[in-house]
């Protein structure tokens, strides 16, 4: 996440929503499904599985024997057991407190995992997965801990109560592989299955991007700072994905191939739909019963049916979380209600809160006709070191996106949105404490103050804006 005054630098130097115009006009005018398949790698590789029918991969599969480490043929191989309780975990790196507390990260996961599936953890029994956190692949495979059937996966494979992933020069990364691959077990295992590839991994990204302070556990966060999940980069790759004009619908998101996996770009994408989908309010109950269909091979026409009443604003706010995402994106603080508005009543008056995004003033403005707002109020932008105060003019000592802080700002949304880009995500109006304007076409107001979406959470109260015909009387 970028820091208040980091927000400054960038609006100096230039960053604006004429620039982020520009590139979702051209984001949501084609698809990027005309971008080359990444090369196969050589070898017998999960490349070679991911060709198969997704039903091969994601099932649970009772064929399939466990794994049976023997002491001594562990031991030989200089490979260390660490214990937890729904984990066996088996390493050849060297002791520390970042290797050896990993079946602890295990064991505070499935409590999490069983809340949020919907399993009663006592249902578990003897549940337990193994886990092979590896340095050297050779000493696995000698210790008959990688049987030879396992593909020569390229970070970490799962496969029913079995995973293995390679040693990462990040503790949070390899903490992070051993958290998604827990996943697929638990998900396999408990309910039978994964789901479609997007499904699959958008939800074990979901549940592995973490924080973890060697106690206390928290799951399906959005990181606030990038320094905290080095080697992660999912939303690095996502706002390159952007600039290179391979941004993703939903429906290109959902009909990701198995073989897409191959990069990790695959990997952004679904998670950011999984987090959009889980943290919104209004979508999160329908995602979730997702999960009981996940052994049902049209998964996808479900979950299109279920969305099917809101799939063009489910669209909207798609475009408008990925164009937008930063570190520790709130999306339950930057979730818009979209809806019709009515002809305001000279003197109307809206409450703004200034810890949310985009808010329907329920106001329609007709193209042609003049209208002038007022604002007014004080209200908190931040509360570190000490509370902000604020006015509609915004705070000019920090600026976010080449704006003062906290300014009001406003945007039209046509009540039958065209196909395309969202009329939220073009450049906002400036309001501040007031303006006189004439509206190109016609739709709903909407107003915020200028803030990060990382940031809402810090701010408090609400100011209130007053419309009326422009030239109308004033009180």
């Amino acid at each position: 996440m970028i820091d208040r005054d980091g927000m400054r630098a960038i609006g100096r130097a230039g960053a604006c929503w004429a620039g982020i115009c520009l590139l979702a006009a051209t984001l949501w005018a084609a698809e990027s499904s005309s971008r080359p398949a990444p090369p196969r790698p050589p070898g017998r590789l999960l490349g070679e599985l991911l060709d198969q029918p997704v039903d091969s991969l994601d099932r649970f599969d009772k064929k399939i024997p466990r794994l049976q480490p023997e002491d001594a043929a562990v031991a030989a191989e200089g490979i260390r057991k660490l214990s937890g309780r729904w984990v066996a975990l088996y390493t050849d790196l060297p002791a520390g407190k970042e290797i050896d507390e990993l079946p602890a990260l295990f064991d505070a996961a499935v409590p999490h995992y069983c809340r949020y599936f919907g399993i009663d953890e006592a249902s578990l029994g003897p549940w337990r997965a193994t886990a092979c956190v590896m340095k050297d692949r050779e000493r696995f495979a000698r210790a008959n801990l990688l049987p030879p059937e396992v593909p020569a996966f390229q970070f970490g494979y799962a496969r029913n109560y079995d995973l293995w992933l390679d040693d990462q020069p990040s503790d949070y990364y390899r903490r992070h592989l051993l958290l998604h691959e827990g996943v697929h077990c638990f998900m396999n295992t408990q309910l039978g299955a994964c789901g479609p590839p997007w499904f699959m991994e958008g939800t074990a990204e979901l549940l592995s991007t973490h924080h973890w302070d060697g106690r206390t556990l928290m799951l399906g966060i959005v990181p606030r700072h990038k320094e905290d999940v080095p080697m992660w980069g999912r939303i690095k790759i996502i706002r390159d994905e952007l600039a290179a004009k391979r941004g993703k619908r939903v429906d290109a998101v959902l009909d990701l191939k198995p073989t897409a996996y191959l990069e990790n770009d695959a990997y952004a994408w679904s998670w950011a739909l999984a987090v959009l989908l889980d943290h919104h309010p209004r979508y999160q109950a329908r995602f979730r019963q997702m999960q009981k269909h996940v052994l049902d091979k049209q998964f996808n026409e479900k979950f299109r049916q279920a969305f099917a009443d809101d799939w063009a604003e489910l669209a909207e706010h798609w475009q408008i979380f990925v164009m937008t995402l930063e570190y520790g994106h709130d999306v339950a603080r930057d979730s818009a209600v979209f809806g019709p508005g009515k002809p305001p009543a000279p003197g109307a008056t809206f409450d703004v809160a200034a810890d949310r995004g985009w808010q329907s003033s329920g106001w329609a403005v007709e193209a042609g006709r003049s209208y002038t707002l007022r604002a007014s109020g004080r209200y908190q932008v931040a509360a570190e070191p000490k509370p902000w105060p604020c006015e509609p003019g915004g705070v000019t000592i920090r600026y976010y996106r080449g704006r003062p802080l906290g300014e009001l700002l406003m945007g039209i949304r046509p009540d039958a949105p065209a196909a395309g880009l969202s009329a939220l995500l073009r450049p906002p109006i400036e309001v501040g404490l007031g303006r006189t304007f004439t509206p190109e076409r016609s739709g709903t107001l909407y107003f915020k103050i200028n803030e990060s979406p990382s940031e809402w959470a810090d701010n408090a109260g609400s100011l209130q804006v007053e419309i009326r015909p422009a030239g109308g009387p004033t009180p």
